[in-house]
């Protein structure tokens, strides 16, 4: 890409991401246009080409600034002292929170890319695939699971949680109704039934 992206201003900026974002979110890389995303951002095709090249370009940048993004807002969301297992899920989704009030579609496209299968796209971003999981399995590795009844499978509490509200994230913007601080509370109350289910 382009370093003289960043001169451009934030807004603009924001908006070439915001804009691509969304359209790789809904189409995945392969059924992903540069039209609708240069008509997203309001921009001409010349100038989003300028900046990354291609579409593979545009969608490494995206990816990485992606992963850079929420990896930071963890790094100031979650505490570094919490120890309750249902605690530190809810500040990772308070940080992705975060994230979709400045790029709504952010979290919509990581989850996306997990789905992806054209190779080019997987080999442009291997090298960065593994960061956020490894990011997510240290916060929780600090999770202190004896306050589990015996008989609770954590290893499946936690994917139910992670389909629940992965899927709610993803219903919220099928109806085109996505607001953070609904969506948040919303969350919230399957955590806190999660917690009353699962702990002692």
């Amino acid at each position: 890409m382009n370093e003289k992206f960043f001169d451009l201003k934030k807004e603009k900026q924001d908006r070439m991401v915001n804009a691509a974002l969304k359209v790789f979110a809904i189409n995945g890389y392969g059924h992903a246009s540069t039209d609708d995303i240069v008509k997203e951002a309001g921009i001409s095709k010349g100038l989003l080409f300028h900046y990354f090249i291609s579409k593979l370009g545009l969608y490494s940048f995206i990816y990485d600034y992606s992963v850079k993004y929420v990896t930071l807002e963890l790094f100031t969301g979650v505490s570094k002292e919490e120890t309750d297992y249902f605690k530190l899920l809810g500040q990772i989704r308070q940080s992705q929170l975060q994230v979709m009030k400045n790029y709504p579609y952010m979290m919509q496209f990581i989850n996306k890319s997990r789905e992806e299968n054209v190779s080019e796209a997987l080999l442009e971003t291997e090298d960065k695939r593994g960061v956020l999981p490894e990011r997510y399995a240290e916060i929780m590795s600090r999770a202190d699971l004896s306050r589990f009844k015996p008989e609770a499978d954590v290893v499946k509490i936690t994917k139910v949680i992670e389909y629940t509200v992965d899927g709610l994230m993803a219903e919220h913007f099928l109806n085109g109704s996505f607001q953070p601080e609904i969506y948040h509370g919303e969350m919230e109350q399957y955590l806190d039934m999660m917690r009353k289910l699962s702990y002692r």
